[in-house]
């Protein structure tokens, strides 16, 4: 299932978080992102580290879409 991650670009700007920040408190790769950037598969444990990080759910930074 196709997902979007446009929802975690929109909290990171909310709370003036730069993608290396993100990158760095979370403690995973620059592939990650680039992953992340391209709706692309990303593991979730690693999307509950951001969520952690972000002090949200995975709902709030994620998005299935159709195909």
């Amino acid at each position: 299932m196709p997902v979007n991650y446009k929802k975690l670009f929109h909290i990171m700007i909310e709370k003036n978080i730069s993608s290396p920040e993100l990158q760095r408190n979370c403690g995973f790769s620059g592939n990650i992102l680039t992953r992340l950037r391209r709706n692309e598969y990303v593991s979730l444990q690693t999307l509950e580290k951001i969520c952690l990080k972000l002090n949200c759910k995975l709902d709030d930074i994620i998005e299935f879409t159709k195909y």
